[in-house]
């Protein structure tokens, strides 16, 4: 199924390429695309017409037309057409492929003002401080609270020092789409901003900040490892003791004194 869905996204990603290369607004693009997603996500007799596969990929077009010609600008109406023509593996993924343009707007804008790392790692950050804090992170996720009070504390915490198109992502994450918990959207945003930048990123667990030298080094091990330019996100963790924990997706390479003494009491009672 999810190989079904990559190839029917890169079709329907071609149409905004066309519009981000003709010239269009990536901003405005984004802000349209999503509030498109959030619409049809919240609604399931549109959601169900969008995406039913008995139909024929010209009705639904003119059912898009219909509905958003007029109310979003040419460019994001060309996107959502284009959704709309596909045939889906389900709804809900009709709904993902409208949010994963629309953020790959916001990632393009981002990259057109050359602050796409920075980017990134603002919201990698954010990510981990909604994570260690008990109190925002009930606050973010609470279903009974309305997107608006939750994009409006974002918007207190992040609007000052970050990045315009972190504060974007991180306000489209709380919007939890189909159900989606904050931090699994944040994961997806920056798997995308990884793959922009043609690299993958390491989350790197240490006791202590690594030197530049040991960065480096580390760096260049796991991009000749990996075949790619790997960026790397560090977390300070008192709890491992010595050495570093890598995290690649779903790779974990764990190099910790904590995980060998884990290992080695697992030997003696073995």
């Amino acid at each position: 199924m999810e190989t079904a869905f990559r190839r029917v996204f890169h079709e329907a990603s071609q149409a905004l390429d066309e519009v981000l290369a003709a010239g269009a607004d990536s901003s405005r693009v984004a802000d349209e695309v999503l509030s498109v997603a959030r619409l049809v996500d919240a609604n399931p007799t549109l959601r169900r017409n969008l995406a039913d596969p008995s139909r024929e990929g010209a009705d639904k077009v003119a059912l898009a037309e219909r509905l958003f010609s007029g109310k979003v600008g040419d460019g994001a109406l060309h996107v959502v057409r284009a959704v709309a023509s596909h045939r889906w593996p389900s709804q809900g993924d009709l709904v993902s492929a409208l949010e994963r343009l629309g953020v790959e707007s916001v990632l393009a804008h981002a990259q057109q003002h050359h602050r796409l790392g920075q980017v990134e790692d603002e919201l990698f950050r954010f990510a981990r401080i909604v994570e260690g804090t008990p109190d925002l992170q009930s606050a973010l996720s609470d279903r009974r609270a309305g997107l608006l009070a939750k994009t409006t504390l974002v918007d207190r915490l992040l609007s000052v020092k970050a990045a315009p198109e972190s504060v974007r992502l991180a306000k489209q994450a709380v919007a939890g789409l189909r159900g989606r918990r904050f931090d699994h959207a944040v994961a997806a945003f920056l798997d995308q901003a990884a793959a922009r930048q043609d690299q993958v990123t390491a989350t790197v667990i240490s006791a202590v900040p690594l030197t530049p030298e040991q960065h480096d080094r580390l760096v260049a091990a796991l991009s000749s490892q990996y075949g790619r330019q790997v960026h790397t996100q560090l977390v300070i963790d008192e709890h491992v003791v010595g050495g570093i924990r890598v995290e690649i997706g779903d790779e974990v390479i764990d190099g910790t004194v904590s995980q060998r003494l884990a290992d080695a009491r697992r030997q003696m009672t073995s």
